[in-house]
């Protein structure tokens, strides 16, 4: 081998080195850059499971809140016959009171009560409670112990834990004496 030659070679040599250097380089960063990738690849995929589950948990809180009030609207066509029947036992005459047909329509109201109390229906407490204006609808203001519902003059009722019909209530004012006090000092 001349010395040209090996000049050459050692040329070559050190190209090659060089180029293998650029191209580790460059592969090292093309590794960078697909890693890059493949992590914003995994963190959306796993955004779009997470919201894949939480629309999957959403859906069946949906059907099944669906599926609990499905019958609140024929419970709600049977209040008005429910407050019928229960009027019609305050007004009854103490005469009739007493007689075999009455006992079997008080008797026809408490299973309707039963029916109605096991698809989860219950009754609102209204008297002697503090306004509740998610519960209670005001009709009227009289003179009482103040924010305290003092009479009920439509029993309100609740499906489960959600209200179908408020109670409308009489609400307490306050004294009428407490006032005149007040403007007197």
């Amino acid at each position: 081998m001349t010395e040209e030659d090996k000049v050459v070679s050692e040329n070559e040599v050190s190209e090659i080195a060089g180029a293998e250097e650029v191209n580790v380089e460059g592969l090292k960063q093309t590794l960078a850059e697909e890693k890059a990738k493949a992590e914003k690849y995994l963190t959306n995929w796993q955004r779009a499971e997470a919201d894949f589950s939480n629309y999957k948990k959403r859906a069946e809180q949906e059907k099944s809140e669906l599926a609990d009030f499905a019958n609140a609207m024929p419970i709600l066509n049977l209040l008005p016959v429910l407050d019928d029947l229960e009027r019609a036992f305050v007004s009854l005459s103490p005469k009739l009171a007493g007689l075999t047909w009455v006992d079997g329509i008080r008797l026809i109201h408490r299973k309707l009560q039963a029916v109605l109390e096991a698809q989860g229906l219950a009754e609102i407490k209204a008297v002697g409670q503090p306004f509740d204006p998610s519960l209670h609808e005001a009709v009227m203001y009289q003179e009482g112990e103040e924010g305290i519902v003092i009479d009920e003059v439509q029993k309100g009722y609740k499906l489960k834990d959600r209200v179908l019909r408020p109670s409308l209530v009489v609400v307490g004012k306050g004294k009428e004496g407490k006032a005149e006090e007040a403007t007197e000092t």
